[in-house]
């Protein structure tokens, strides 16, 4: 039944209530967006998510899909030790894909691992409370160069297209870092993203020049890379929800209308 749903979604730890506390304010904007992407992602639908996320094993020339069978995560390493959330895992899934990696050349590593980075598990704290049953694909991006990302999106776009279930797809990425570094306080990576999501074109997102992604120290262009690579030759346009850096670092939160 293929993509029912997509978005880019930032994976701030103040989003979980017991690091955020009484902070929770600080990123308003951020969670009010978050709220409005999990209603979306509810009424989608969705059978499996797949999480596109930089904060997992990142491979130099491969990109890694894990197939384990659950999932769990915890947040002790941001002093949070008592939240704990668990999910269902989509092996099958992750099965097809590698298969199909192997017949179209790229190279994609099978990993089985049950704890998550914090890059799935908070976005997934915010936007899968009401989905009980749904199936995790945790998915990392690689060190190999831009064009790979696209390719590797585009093989996922045909695995979930050949699928007889509902997927969505999240790509967890966080903007600039030190925004309040930036030079003239204007975070220059972050403008040119939205205003090339806004405005349709791929190619400015792919073309975006080195020395401003170096300045930037994002964590995600190629998380969206990826996501590009499967919405490719799709009508979705691309909603901004919400864009704040209230902490140094721009978190943007959007959807593309399927």
């Amino acid at each position: 039944m293929s993509l029912v749903f997509a978005a880019i979604t930032p994976h701030p730890p103040l989003l979980v209530p017991g690091i955020g506390k009484e902070k929770m304010g600080i990123i308003h904007a951020t969670k009010q967006a978050m709220d409005r992407v999990e209603e979306m992602l509810y009424l989608s639908k969705p059978h499996s998510i797949i999480v596109i996320s930089p904060h997992g094993t990142i491979y130099p020339d491969s990109f890694s899909v894990n197939a384990h069978t659950e999932f769990s995560s915890s947040f002790q390493e941001f002093g949070d030790f008592g939240t704990v959330f668990a999910w269902k895992g989509a092996p099958l899934l992750a099965a097809k894909i590698a298969h199909s990696a192997v017949k179209k050349n790229i190279p994609v590593r099978l990993i089985s691992e049950r704890d998550i980075d914090h890059g799935v598990s908070v976005p997934l704290s915010c936007l899968s409370s009401h989905l009980s049953d749904v199936q995790i694909l945790p998915v990392g991006y690689s060190g190999m160069p831009r064009e790979s990302h696209i390719a590797f999106g585009e093989l996922l776009k045909e695995c979930i297209m050949e699928s007889d279930k509902r997927i969505a797809v999240i790509a967890s990425a966080d903007m600039t870092h030190d925004v309040h570094g930036q030079k003239g306080g204007e975070p220059i990576f972050d403008s040119q993203i939205i205003s090339a999501l806004q405005q349709g074109s791929s190619d400015s997102v792919f073309q975006i020049e080195d020395s401003v992604l170096a300045h930037a120290h994002e964590c995600g262009y190629r998380s969206m890379l990826i996501l590009l690579g499967i919405l490719a030759r799709m009508d979705a346009p691309f909603q901004l929800l919400s864009y704040e850096a209230p902490v140094g670092v721009g978190y943007m939160v959007g959807n593309f209308t399927m």
